[in-house]
């Protein structure tokens, strides 16, 4: 049971802390509804027949989804690959024939296209994790074709007139995606978790963020929002003068953690390779251009949500090839092979009708059934790797046993590169120091190892503190595996959204982590923060956030020993 929050008095309201910053604007509301006054007017009995109906419903459907695709084309990096697959998931083939029966069942055609996203979102939502995440998705494409069926305006996230912060119960990736910084000076939702898609295109665009903050949605409309993205509050009691000299004092800060130029060390010269997440060839050019090492994890099943066919491996070693490419200049390259499966489907790969696909057959598992797969992608990296001159390191996602390790390395080093493993499933952690005889690293995907961990879907607001990744069961089993690595002498970073957090990466490194990948716009302000702190300061954080009682408790602890 979720209590309602106390009055704006009492304290200000919390959330989950997403991407760090102070902002103070008035409040925008957003309430993603179509005009009801147009749905009121629709004639829902203008069609002579289901066949009819069905054509218009495929009309708004190719509308919608063109509309995906031309903010997609706008944008880069994650943003354009969540448009993408919302593209792809309003013509998807499954609600179409979900809403075709409906019709066909006698219900109009509103009724119909309720009731066929209905039953994806009851199936997505007890799947639970990161299909339910999906849901939001669903609902907003839901919204989008009944505007279009009635004629009235897509809804979600207007041109703000002025500075504000946005306030919403969730935003859509087609919202999120498109927002001007200039503008919306920070974001807050009553719902979604820190690994949520508005989670992540907010840490790209760099506004500062707040996610389940429950009883936000119940603020009056332009009501002045005092938003820290660190602490994770927002307060409606601030003084103007007090609010505008935090916010001053936060631009300087930041302004000045915008001039690191690298590379990633401590204070006392500890060397930490701060990375780049990227997705594809643009987002791997403009990641080049920033003071990074290389590239910690490159998303390789990115490039295909929207292919039907496996590309042949010419083709695929072209696509890996934009990828390295920027990166030959004593750089290197981390290659996470197909993590195809749960929300990321891919037609040539994934396997259909899972009961549960968040705990099925994805990643390196999606390997077993059919090996030819893994082979032609490994023969295509290998192949771009040559071409193009780059140190190129390699790893497997959903990696389980120690025997799924030593198979997959072999076929790696068979073809000359680097082998490794993700840490996601956390018998993985438990059993680093074993996983670290067969391969050569270990790269800590976050996002899933506290999902995992935690049991909790990362969607559920209702449990938004459990898939916190500071929470003191997390970082027990990342503290594992950078131990393994210290005794093995080999390599262990983190590439989930964890590493983007520039107080959680003080705290990553004082355990061990020797690197930290994340999207391009944290670059700067991890690396800048790493600069400021010792590596004895470091490894105090670590042991103040491993001793906390919870991850607020965590938070608190580490900000008062490094200020």
């Amino acid at each position: 049971m979720v209590t309602q929050p106390p009055p704006a008095a009492a304290g200000p309201l919390r959330g989950t802390p997403v991407v760090p910053g102070v902002a103070y604007a008035p409040a925008l509301l957003v309430h993603a509804e179509v005009s009801p006054e147009a749905v009121a007017a629709f004639d829902r009995d203008q069609y002579a027949d289901a066949d009819q109906a069905l054509a218009a419903y495929d009309a708004a459907v190719g509308a919608v989804a063109d509309g995906f695709a031309r903010k997609a084309a706008a944008a880069s990096g994650d943003a354009a690959q969540v448009l993408t697959a919302s593209a792809g998931l309003a013509r998807d083939k499954g609600l179409r024939g979900a809403v075709r029966k409906q019709l066909r069942g006698g219900d109009d055609l509103l009724a119909a296209v309720h009731a066929g996203v209905d039953q994806f979102v009851t199936v997505f939502t007890g799947m639970g994790g990161l299909m339910a995440e999906r849901v939001t998705d669903l609902l907003d494409i839901e919204r989008r074709i009944v505007a279009r069926l009635v004629g009235a305006p897509e809804p979600g996230v207007g041109t703000p007139e002025g500075p504000c912060v946005l306030v919403a119960e969730d935003l859509a990736p087609s919202d999120t995606a498109g927002l001007d910084p200039a503008l919306v000076r920070a974001l807050v939702t009553e719902r979604g978790g820190p690994t949520s898609h508005t989670a992540i295109i907010a840490r790209q665009l760099a506004i500062p963020c707040v996610v389940g903050a429950v009883g936000v949605m119940a603020l009056e409309a332009g009501t002045p929002l005092l938003v820290d993205g660190t602490a994770g509050t927002v307060r409606t009691d601030a003084e103007p003068a007090e609010a505008e000299a935090r916010v001053a004092a936060d631009a300087e800060q930041r302004a000045a953690l915008a001039s690191w130029s690298g590379p990633g060390r401590t204070r006392d010269g500890v060397p930490v390779k701060v990375l780049a997440n990227v997705a594809d060839g643009s987002s791997a050019a403009t990641a080049g251009e920033a003071p990074v090492q290389g590239v910690g994890l490159f998303r390789t099943e990115l490039s295909f949500l929207n292919r039907t066919e496996e590309p042949s491996v010419e083709e695929q070693a072209g696509i890996y090839g934009a990828v390295l490419a920027p990166f030959r200049d004593e750089r290197y390259v981390v290659v996470r092979t197909l993590d195809a499966g749960s929300d990321k489907p891919v037609a040539f790969a994934t396997l259909e009708g899972e009961e549960n696909p968040a705990l099925g057959v994805r990643g390196l598992r999606l390997s077993f059934g059919n090996p030819g797969l893994l082979d032609r992608q490994l023969d295509a990296i290998a192949r771009a790797a040559a071409e193009t001159g780059t140190e190129t390191w390699v790893m497997a996602p959903m990696v389980a046993t120690v025997a799924e390790a030593a198979d997959f390395a072999a076929k790696v080093h068979d073809r000359g590169l680097v082998a490794g493993v993700m840490v996601e499933v956390p018998s993985t952690a438990l059993l680093a120091h074993r996983m670290l005889e067969v391969v050569d690293f270990l790269s800590i995907g976050t996002n899933d190892l506290t999902q995992y961990t935690m049991a909790a879907d990362r969607m559920a607001t209702d449990l938004a503190h459990l898939t916190d990744p500071w929470q003191p069961a997390v970082l027990q089993l990342i503290a594992i595996t950078a131990e393994a690595g210290r005794n093995a002498h080999k390599p262990v970073g983190v590439c989930g959204e964890a590493a983007a957090d520039p107080l959680l990466a003080c705290v990553l490194v004082g355990m061990g982590v020797t690197s930290l990948s994340m999207a391009a716009a944290a670059v700067r302000p991890v690396g800048a923060r790493l600069a400021q702190v010792t590596f004895e300061a470091c490894e105090e954080a670590a042991e103040a956030a491993l001793s906390a009682a919870d991850p607020v408790a965590g938070r608190d602890a580490v900000r008062a020993l490094l200020g």
